[in-house]
């Protein structure tokens, strides 16, 4: 492998090897770091291989054999199941680094329990999708000590490019929850503004040309609207996910004593749109539930 060479000389682990997963292992192969390897499906595993990093049977041996391990899993559940894996084989100045949605309790302690062995966890969730994971230019929204934050630091400048230390434990989730929110929001809308477009008669790729650089002006609109226009719904983040996420932001909500009407109206979509079997279909998918 070629490429940078900043994590030379590092051992570190990766766990789950989904579509974010198998880019970010990539990308600190290509930075240097020799990769232990660990997911649920062998396929990826024996993909990635192939490429030069070796598995591991378990999450345990993973801690064993690196210093530093990223999780990058589908939920809460499977967290707390590798992490119940990995916590017997933790030692001192082990660095623990979740990189996916996890809930903001469940993480708070499983910081505490790393600690208590003399490890490091930090919370540090994503967003981008597969396009940034791929390029390398994820945004990285961390929580966790000063100390542990600049340790993680190398590791994340070979994933991702705005990387921000939000705060203590469980900063970096409460960040994920307002970008989810945000992101599914603005789904939404450029979802029915299209859709409205193309039941006025006018063609919605066309609206989205000449509303592009205005105030509308958007991620969303440039890359889901685009995915609406063309109506490829490869999934880069799948409704499921979605769905997931927004219950944990909703649930983030009730334990901080505030009410968000739009967040939940948006759940209440994407639930929809599961239901009528397009839960594997990236996100931007909400579109279909206006135009059929």
């Amino acid at each position: 492998m070629t490429g940078q060479t900043g994590l030379a000389g590092q051992t570190v682990g990766v766990i789950g090897l989904g579509l974010m997963g198998r880019p970010m292992a990539r990308n600190l192969a290509k930075a240097g770091a020799a990769l232990v390897i660990s997911s649920r499906s062998p396929g990826p595993v024996e993909e990635l291989a192939g490429e030069g990093m070796s598995p591991a049977a378990n999450p345990a041996e993973v801690a064993v054999r690196a210093d530093a391990i990223v999780l990058m899993l589908s939920d809460t559940v499977a967290v707390e199941a590798v992490a119940a894996s990995l916590m017997d084989a933790l030692r001192p100045g082990h660095l623990v680094i979740d990189m996916g949605t996890t809930a903001v309790g469940a993480t708070r302690k499983l910081a505490e329990a790393a600690r208590a062995k003399g490890a490091e966890w930090v919370d540090a969730p994503v967003s981008g999708g597969t396009v940034a994971a791929e390029a390398g230019t994820l945004t990285i929204m961390a929580g966790g000590t000063e100390e542990a934050f600049a340790r993680a630091l190398p590791l994340f400048q070979a994933m991702g490019q705005r990387i921000t230390h939000v705060g203590d434990s469980g900063a970096g989730q409460v960040a994920k929850m307002a970008n989810q929110v945000i992101v599914a929001l603005s789904i939404g809308a450029v979802a029915e503004a299209l859709a409205l477009a193309k039941a006025a008669g006018v063609e919605p790729g066309k609206v989205r040309d000449a509303i592009r650089g205005g105030f509308a002006e958007s991620r969303i609109l440039e890359l889901h609207g685009q995915r609406m226009v063309s109506g490829d719904f490869t999934p880069g983040g799948r409704v499921v996910t979605q769905i997931k996420d927004l219950k944990q932001a909703e649930e983030l909500a009730e334990q901080s004593g505030i009410q968000l009407p739009a967040l939940g109206l948006s759940l209440e979509l994407f639930e929809l749109l599961a239901e009528q079997g397009d839960g594997g279909l990236d996100h931007s998918a909400l579109y279909r539930l206006f135009v059929k």
